[in-house]
């Protein structure tokens, strides 16, 4: 199997009532950890990449690591741009192999948001690649994505359809409270998804994927484990993973997940340090990393993104 685009996966998890797990990727030890979750799950599966992981681990590594996870698991896997911030970087992906990409000018006016989005359309339905854009902005920072709390913004339902209609993206990112990293609400609040956003875009945008960013849920287990071994993560509360569920089984098709996979990595090679300080080889620490890792992605293709067996 090839790698694919994620049409096909987006109009049946849309009838289905599920979403797609959009994991990001910097290393071989996270992209085994993912496929071999979705393998034992049959799982479709979107493996990302932001700008930063690319100039990290090199694109042509990451494409071979992610053929490879392909030959292995048989699965339709999409390799997607996560966050690219202009034309040239999505260009650059959809020429050196990405089915997916995004263009975030959320930041951006309106009017330019649909320019910049509606260029990179054109390119890459050139190409046959799709393209994910973004209305509305996250506060939190991901790699060089960095917005305050006072700069974020809710998704205008209002706005959608013409986005949508003017730049022909094939999917759009939309703000309804989620929030990017591991900081995203404090102790003692209650996170409450804008479904009431949601709704109204999805009257606005009948049978259209719609994808949420800043998903983790921040497990507190591993937070502790962190702070146990050394380090100092206040505490921090994610986005409820049955309000995920519940967007997943309304018109949210692709749930990004990050945060939750370095913490999960993080945390086993501090406990393994601490239990082990004499060690040095990273085959002994970087395997129980893997593990957790796919440990994590089990739970979330079963319990929360809804979309195991469907492969």
């Amino acid at each position: 199997m090839a790698l694919v685009t994620t049409k096909e996966m987006f109009d049946k998890a849309y009838k289905g009532g599920y979403a797609i797990g959009a994991f990001n990727v910097n290393n071989m030890e996270i992209v085994q950890g993912i496929t071999e979750a979705a393998k034992e799950e049959q799982a479709p599966l979107i493996l990302q990449v932001s700008k930063g992981a690319r100039k990290y681990a090199n694109h042509t590594y990451l494409i071979k690591l992610v053929e490879a996870a392909i030959q292995e698991t048989d699965l339709p896997i999409a390799l997607h741009l996560d966050h690219g911030d202009s034309f040239e970087l999505c260009k650059s992906c959809i020429d050196g192999g990405f089915t997916s990409v995004m263009i975030d000018a959320s930041s951006k006016s309106f009017a330019e948001n649909i320019a910049i989005t509606k260029q990179v359309v054109e390119y890459a339905h050139d190409h046959g690649v799709v393209v994910e854009a973004e209305l509305g902005t996250l506060a939190g920072i991901e790699d060089e994505v960095q917005v305050s709390a006072e700069d974020s913004s809710y998704t205008r339902p209002e706005d959608v359809q013409e986005f949508v209609e003017k730049t022909g993206c094939d999917s759009l990112a939309i703000a309804i409270g989620t929030s990017h990293g591991a900081y995203k609400f404090k102790p003692g609040t209650k996170p409450q998804l804008r479904f009431d956003i949601l709704e109204e875009v999805e009257k606005r945008l009948p049978n259209f994927p719609i994808v949420l960013h800043g998903s983790s849920s921040v497990p507190q287990e591993f937070v502790e484990l962190i702070n146990k071994y050394g380090g100092n993560m206040p505490g921090a509360i994610g986005v409820p993973e049955d309000q995920l569920r519940q967007a997943a089984s309304m018109a949210v098709c692709k749930i990004n997940i990050d945060s939750d996979l370095r913490l999960a990595l993080t945390a086993s090679i501090r406990q393994f340090f601490a239990e082990h300080p004499e060690k040095f080889d990273p085959r002994e620490y970087l395997g129980p990393g893997r593990e957790a890792i796919k440990a994590m992605v089990k739970h979330k293709l079963v319990d929360v993104l809804g979309c195991n067996g469907k492969a």
